[in-house]
C-alpha cells in the first residue's frame, strides 16, 4: 500500500440550498489514497436511513401540503372563473374557446415533471421552487389586470400552468427523502390533503367573493394567500439526500427495461384518460337532472372534500399492505362510480355517487408516486416520477375532450360514463400486472 498521506475532501450540502447540518442537512467525507483514486472513481456513501418522523420531517410534509394547497387551489378555481368570463369579460367568445385556458393550465401541471424530476435529482430544487413561486404569485396579480383573451390564455393558462407544474413534481418526491417505504404512504397522504383542501376552498371562495368584492379583488386575495402559503412552504421545504449524477437524459429509455415500470406508466395514461371525466362534467350533469345551478357548484366541492379523507386513509392502509394493493381496488371503485354516475337521477343519488367517487380517487392522488419511487434507487426517484407524471399528462389532455365528444343531447352522459369507466378499469388490470412483474407473485405487498 502506498505510504503517501491520505487526501480528504468534504462536500457540504448547503451549496445546494439544503440547510445546515443540524441533523437534516448532509455532509459527505470521501477519503482515498492516490492508488485508490486511480483504481475507482466511485465512493460508497452511507447517508443513513430516513428518519420516518421527527419535527424536521413533518415540517417538510407541511411544506409540501402547502404547495399542493396553493397550486391545486388555483387550478381548482378555474370553473368559477370560466363561468365569470362567459358572462362578463369574454362574453363574445364561445365556452369551448374559453375552456382552452383551463385545459392548457391543467395539462401543463404534469408535463414539466419530465424536466423538474431530473433537475431535482441533480440538485436543482430550492432556487427553482422559490423562483416559480414568485412567478405564480405575480401571475395571480397580473390576471386581475387582464382584459383580452390572449392575455388570460398566456398568464392564467400557460405561465400559471407551467409554474404549478415546476413546483409540484419535486415537492412530491422530496417527501421520499424523509420517509422510508414503511411510512411513506401515510406522509404522502397527509401532504395530499392539501390538494383536496385547496381544490375545495379556492373555488368556494371565488364563488362567494366575486359578487361581494368583484373579480379583481378576488384574484388579488388569492395572490395574498399564495404569498403566505408559498412563502411558508419555501422556508420549510428541504431535501435530505445529496444530489445524484445518474446518467441518462430527460426521458431515459433505460428505465423502461423494468417491465413493471413500463406497465405502471401505461396504467397512468389509462387512468388519466378516464379519471377526470366525472369531475369535469358532474356539475353539468347535476343541472340536467334539476339541481339548481348554485348547488351544482358544490357537487364538485363535496367530491374534493371526500378525496381528502380518501388521501389520508389510503396513505395509512398503503403503508401496511402496499400502495398498489390499495390503489387497485380504489380505482376499481372509482370506475364503478363512473359507470353509475350517468344513472344518478336525483340530487341525493348524485351526492352519494360523487362523494364515493371523490373518496376512491384519493388513493391515486396520494399514492401515485410511491410505486415509481420504489422501482429503483432513491437517488433518481425524481427522474422516474417525472417520466410517469409526464406520460400521465397525455391522458389528462385527451380524456375530457374525448368524453365531451361522446356526450350527446339524446344519450346524455351514458356513453361518456362507459368510456371513462372502461379506461379506469383497464388501468386497474395494468396495476395488477405491474405488481406481479415487480414481486413475481400474484399477491404480496407492493
Amino acid at each position: 500500500m502506498s505510504g503517501r498521506p491520505l487526501r480528504t475532501r468534504t462536500f457540504i450540502g448547503s451549496a445546494f440550498g439544503d440547510g445546515e447540518l443540524g441533523g437534516y442537512g448532509w455532509q459527505i467525507t470521501v477519503t482515498a489514497s492516490d492508488n485508490e483514486k486511480k483504481a475507482s472513481h466511485k465512493s460508497v456513501i452511507d447517508l443513513g436511513e430516513a428518519p420516518d418522523g421527527g419535527l424536521r420531517a413533518w415540517l417538510v410534509v407541511v411544506a409540501v401540503s402547502l404547495v399542493l394547497f396553493s397550486t391545486f387551489g388555483v387550478i381548482g378555481a378555474w370553473g368559477v372563473f370560466q363561468a365569470y368570463y362567459e358572462e362578463h369579460l369574454l362574453s363574445d367568445l364561445s365556452p369551448s374557446t374559453i375552456s382552452w385556458i383551463g385545459s392548457v393550465q391543467y395539462a401543463l401541471v404534469y408535463i414539466p415533471a419530465l424536466a423538474t424530476g431530473r433537475l431535482f435529482d441533480l440538485g436543482y430544487f430550492k432556487i427553482p421552487c422559490f423562483a416559480t413561486s414568485c412567478v405564480l404569485v405575480a401571475c395571480t396579480f397580473v390576471i386581475a389586470e387582464c382584459t383580452q383573451y390572449w392575455q388570460f390564455f398566456l398568464v392564467q393558462g400557460l405561465v400559471t400552468g407551467v409554474s404549478c407544474g415546476i413546483i409540484i413534481s419535486p415537492a412530491l418526491v422530496v417527501v421520499s427523502h424523509w420517509f422510508s417505504p414503511k411510512r411513506r404512504g401515510f406522509a404522502l397522504g397527509v401532504a395530499a390533503v392539501g390538494s383536496s383542501a385547496g381544490s375545495t376552498l379556492f373555488p368556494a371562495a371565488a364563488q362567494n367573493l366575486i359578487p361581494l368584492i368583484g373579480f379583481k379583488w378576488t384574484v388579488r386575495v388569492f395572490g395574498f394567500i399564495l404569498i403566505a402559503t408559498l412563502g411558508a412552504a419555501n422556508i420549510l421545504i428541504e431535501r435530505r439526500l445529496p444530489p445524484s449524477n445518474i446518467h441518462g437524459g430527460l426521458f431515459n429509455l433505460k428505465a423502461f427495461r423494468n417491465k413493471a415500470f413500463t406497465f405502471y406508466c401505461i396504467s397512468g395514461i389509462m387512468v388519466s384518460l378516464g379519471l377526470l371525466t366525472e369531475l369535469t362534467y358532474m356539475s353539468v350533469s347535476a343541472v340536467e337532472i334539476g339541481v339548481s345551478e348554485d348547488f351544482s357548484f358544490y357537487i364538485i366541492s363535496i367530491s374534493n372534500a371526500a378525496s381528502a379523507v380518501g388521501c389520508l386513509s389510503a396513505g395509512i392502509i398503503g403503508d401496511k399492505i402496499g400502495a398498489i394493493n390499495i390503489m387497485a381496488p380504489s380505482m376499481a371503485l372509482a370506475g364503478i362510480m363512473t359507470f353509475v354516475w350517468p344513472f344518478a337521477k336525483t340530487e341525493s343519488q348524485l351526492i352519494a355517487v360523487t362523494a364515493i367517487y371523490g373518496f376512491s380517487c384519493g388513493a391515486f392522488i396520494s399514492l401515485h408516486t410511491v410505486p415509481a419511487v420504489a422501482m429503483g434507487e432513491i437517488e433518481d426517484a425524481g427522474h422516474r416520477v417525472g417520466m410517469f407524471m409526464s406520460l400521465a399528462a397525455l391522458g389528462a389532455i385527451a380524456g375530457p375532450p374525448i368524453s365531451g365528444a361522446l356526450i350527446s343531447p339524446t344519450g346524455g352522459f351514458v356513453m361518456a360514463g362507459y368510456y371513462a369507466g372502461g379506461t379506469i378499469m383497464v388501468s386497474v388490470v395494468l396495476l395488477l400486472v405491474t405488481r406481479y412483474l415487480q414481486i413475481r407473485r400474484l399477491w404480496g405487498k407492493f
